[in-house]
């Protein structure tokens, strides 16, 4: 036998310490998460995911699958640019946290300080108004208030326009009493960061969170589409499969709504953030500390009480809920869960930390995926707070299965019986309409139809129809999946118009119900 020198022994050595497989621990923990993805891909047929979990502070699964495009060959990779949508609103609060730590804003601070011109309907309401009311959504306004002017885009609303038609949106609700989620003031409180760190609200994001933290890919602002690569689009389902919409053009412009949900990120970069608020001594770039204890803690102080759902109770016995600065808080099986969703047309996000466990994990996903998010949500928490659960994916996808067959509380009526309505039927509405903080819409004649059409919002476009005795809006784009009913009163100069969602229960951002226009002019 040949006897091997000392040398080539520890060769040996090093080279089995490096090549050697993974734990069986580890190997199941991938499997056990690999199957709940592939459950959740066998049922929904995503266009395309990209998953990171953290598990005490470390990344310990990545998974990315599907396209960029359905149907054009694009691989995700963990690099994939995906809009975040409203988990960009933790973003925000966090530049206002670091603002707060250097010392040039206050939580408490009237939001006037740093935009005189800012007004709420209720002059009270304006004075009392501090930066923290901004993100907590307790104003008062009905949920969704204005976020026809952000959303559907592209549109011409600037930030100006919503500071300014802030005052024309009437509460539904006492100021701080109650919540309901907005938009429009996350616009707000990105403007009140721009005033305080002395630049443009995009610039103050990079320069506070992109680059200490590192996440190089982050996009907010106008950018080139092209240049940076590697873009994921949007996808809605039609007629049973998921098609591309929305799709980006080469250039990419800054976007009114950024400080609400405009940033886009990788997965890469989204498992970054999750280990920086696992971290409480995570340093930026700088070596410096990235963000004080202080300021740590009080973005997930519970600032406004919400609603413990059914869902939420059967599936993870919560027993609170509370919104903190741009994070949702709760609990699961007992353990502090902090966590946001992001939601645009064919975009879908989750961010998840369970703090005490210095554990987490990031879903993005380049489709419209409500149901699909849910389960990712409860499996990949429930891995961390109830392993033992006896429920796996299949169980959860099929309640929700379920609870879609039961009868809703407000069905929306069927509109499929319509009938056109011919402009001489209009002859005494026929003309230009103006609301106070959406603008001007012309209700006029197109061929023998009746049009309406937003001069701030081009895809808000569409012909009046007859359902029974009632009007609606039978819009242009497909991409306006929410109808809207149109009431009419008066006549001639004197008219008048407002609307309302046919399905009471669908997209709040379709904000029908502030809307009040009185006609200004004729059709000429």
């Amino acid at each position: 036998m040949r006897r091997e020198s000392p040398r080539w022994t520890a060769l040996l050595f090093l080279t089995c310490v490096f090549v050697a497989p993974p734990s069986s621990a580890q190997s199941a923990r991938e499997a056990a998460l690999d199957r709940i993805v592939d459950q959740v891909q066998a049922r929904y047929r995503l266009p395309g995911f990209a998953i990171g979990v953290v598990d005490n502070g470390e990344v310990v699964y990545r998974r990315t699958s599907g396209e960029l495009v359905a149907g054009e060959g694009g691989k995700i990779g963990p690099d994939s640019l995906f809009k975040i949508a409203s988990n960009t609103k933790s973003m925000t609060t966090a530049t206002l946290a670091r603002l707060v730590d250097a010392g040039k804003l206050r939580w408490d601070d009237p939001v006037t300080k740093y935009l005189p011109d800012f007004r709420m309907h209720d002059d009270w309401v304006t004075r009392e108004m501090q930066v923290r009311d901004l993100l907590i959504h307790n104003s008062g306004l009905r949920a969704g208030a204005g976020d026809l002017m952000l959303w559907p885009e592209p549109n011409s609303f600037s930030r100006a326009d919503i500071l300014h038609g802030l005052r024309y949106l009437k509460p539904i609700h006492s100021f701080r009493s109650r919540y309901d989620y907005d938009n429009l003031l996350y616009i707000v409180a990105g403007e009140v960061a721009a005033a305080a760190g002395g630049a443009p609200y995009e610039t103050v994001l990079r320069r506070e969170v992109f680059e200490p933290l590192g996440l190089s890919r982050c996009r907010v602002g106008a950018w080139d589409r092209d240049a940076v690569g590697d873009v994921a689009q949007p996808h809605a389902q039609r007629q049973g499969r998921f098609v591309a919409v929305r799709r980006d053009p080469a250039r990419i412009d800054a976007s009114t709504m950024d400080p609400a949900g405009g940033v886009r990120c990788s997965l890469n970069d989204m498992t970054t953030w999750v280990r920086a608020w696992l971290d409480p001594q995570r340093s930026g770039a700088d070596g410096k500390p990235w963000l004080s204890p202080e300021q740590r803690a009080a973005l997930w102080r519970a600032q406004m009480p919400m609603n413990v759902s059914q869902r939420q109770r059967e599936w993870s016995n919560t027993h609170f809920a509370a919104y903190g600065y741009g994070w949702r808080l709760s609990d699961a099986d007992g353990v502090f869960k902090v966590s946001h969703t992001g939601t645009l047309m064919g975009m879908y996000s989750l961010v998840t930390l369970l703090p005490d466990k210095r554990s987490g994990f990031v879903v993005l996903i380049n489709g419209d995926a409500g149901d699909a998010r849910s389960v990712f949500d409860q499996m990949l928490t429930q891995h961390f707070t109830a392993p033992g659960s006896p429920r796996d994916a299949a169980w959860y996808m099929d309640a929700i299965a379920h609870e879609a067959r039961a009868p809703a509380r407000n069905r929306a009526p069927d509109t499929s019986a319509r009938k056109p309505v011919r402009s001489g039927d209009l002859a005494a509405y026929l003309g230009v309409y103006r609301d106070p903080w959406f603008g001007e819409v012309r209700l006029c004649g197109r061929d023998r139809d009746v049009q309406f059409a937003a001069r701030k919002s081009p895809l808000l476009t569409g012909k009046i129809v007859r359902v029974g005795p009632r009007l609606l809006v039978d819009w242009d784009a497909e991409e306006v999946d929410t109808e809207a009913w149109i009431d009419f009163s008066g006549a001639g100069a004197t008219a008048t118009f407002v609307m309302s969602k046919v399905d009471p229960d669908a997209d709040f951002s379709y904000d029908y119900e502030d809307l009040a226009f009185a006609r200004v002019g004729d059709c000429g």
